[in-house]
């Protein structure tokens, strides 16, 4: 997983609430189990004319040339609720977004971003449109995420604070996915474990025994 430390980039604008798993990577575009192979159906219901076709639409905002190749999404509040599914992450960051920055995040769609490297930053609704309306007037429409200082800007100077789990925000930093944090505390594990085995040594003459 890559570290995030600071990023400026072009930031596409969509100012929509509840925006579900199912809008991010339709069940009908989930063609795999893989990480790969999803950025196409992307939004594919707002991106596309019709249902399972390529044809753009010409007004869905991430098909406006003044947001192509943006790595920062901006959208409303409960970004990413409806179900589990790990794909809308996956569909996001492989079409190349590095963060979203909303007022609130369904919470198993936030631990899906911050386990693959996509920043959850957190803002009222407020800054959302000032970000927004900051953007829509911008050519190219840049933003910058400064993970380290968790602060959120606009070119011209204007600069927010947003909200992030210290611990996400330490992983993020790292670039260390679930596993990499779990190792961390690898002494402690091997602590805990023969401390247990001293306590308890039937259990593991059980498994051992298989």
């Amino acid at each position: 997983m890559r570290p995030f430390t600071r990023l400026s980039a072009r930031a596409v604008p969509l100012i929509r609430d509840n925006v579900d798993t199912d809008a991010i990577i339709p069940s009908r575009e989930m063609r795999s189990v893989s990480k790969k192979g999803l950025a196409d159906g992307l939004f594919a219901g707002w991106r596309y004319t019709r249902i399972g076709g390529r044809d753009p639409q010409a007004e869905f905002v991430l098909n406006q040339p003044r947001y192509a190749g943006a790595e920062i999404l901006v959208s409303g509040a409960n970004f990413g609720c409806g179900s589990s599914r790990e794909h809308a992450v996956w569909a996001l960051a492989e079409y190349g977004f590095r963060a979203v920055v909303a007022p609130s995040f369904n919470p198993i769609f936030q631990g899906n971003c911050i386990a693959n490297g996509v920043v959850p930053a957190i803002v009222d609704a407020s800054t959302i449109a000032a970000i927004a309306a900051g953007l829509e007037g911008a050519d190219p429409p840049m933003l910058t995420i400064d993970l380290a200082a968790q602060t959120v800007s606009l070119p011209g100077g204007a600069t927010w604070t947003f909200a992030i789990d210290a611990e996400a925000r330490e992983a993020l930093l790292a670039g260390r996915d679930p596993i990499a944090q779990t190792l961390q505390m690898a002494g402690q594990i091997r602590a805990f474990r023969a401390g247990d085995m001293a306590a308890r040594p039937w259990i593991y003459d059980t498994v051992a025994r298989g």
